[in-house]
């Protein structure tokens, strides 16, 4: 079994970190040069600042809705992702540091833990010891722990950020849910080339 452990809008939880004040409030976070958004927390995603926008072009949106802009801060973040995977580490025999900001842990010599409780202790750990937010996602395969982790992210308040496909039911159910652009290695334009012969969700692709 594999988990992929994704700290939540991580530039803007590290940000937030050394910022509690901004907890529950909007933020973005901008490239290098201040030119296009990078990172943003849920409350500046509610209002419609997409991922890679140019940052001039929503000064006034940031104005009106009191939002928070961070340049970008590479060391930081570098150094709480390494803090993070350090912590990940101690809860699996093999762990795989994905991006700055995921990684896989497997599961498969630990047959005796229990998946949800072992979920929340790691929550809880990371939390605690570093104040970022993370979401669980645990499938067989690592396409499939993409996937739960997704639901994970997309359903919080069902989820608590948890999300275990361990039966071939919540397994269709997934797979009938997830967008075929959403796929763990389909881009946009293989996407659309698969939508034109009909092929929308992961489980279309499946079959």
């Amino acid at each position: 079994m594999f988990a992929l452990v994704d700290c939540n809008n991580f530039y803007a939880s590290c940000e937030r970190v050394f910022r509690p004040d901004l907890n529950g409030k909007p933020i973005v976070v901008l490239s290098n040069n201040d030119g296009c958004v990078i990172a943003r927390s849920n409350e500046a995603k509610a209002f419609g600042i997409p991922m890679g926008a140019v940052a001039y072009q929503y000064q006034e949106i940031y104005t009106k809705n009191n939002i928070q802009v961070f340049s970008s801060n590479y060391a930081l973040y570098g150094d709480m992702s390494a803090r993070v995977m350090n912590l990940l580490s101690q809860f699996a025999p093999e762990i795989e540091v994905y991006s700055i900001d995921e990684a896989f842990l497997q599961f498969d010599k630990c047959d005796y833990i229990k998946l949800d409780e072992e979920a929340l202790k790691i929550k809880r750990v990371v939390s605690k010891s570093t104040g970022i937010p993370i979401s669980l996602g645990f499938a067989p395969t690592k396409t499939l722990a993409k996937a739960a982790n997704r639901i994970a992210k997309k359903f919080p308040e069902r989820t608590n950020g948890i999300h275990i496909i361990d039966t071939d039911e919540k397994r269709i159910k997934a797979l009938k849910w997830l967008a075929i652009e959403d796929v763990w290695g389909i881009g946009r334009r293989l996407s659309q080339r698969l939508r034109n012969i009909g092929v929308k969700t992961a489980f279309d692709f499946t079959q």
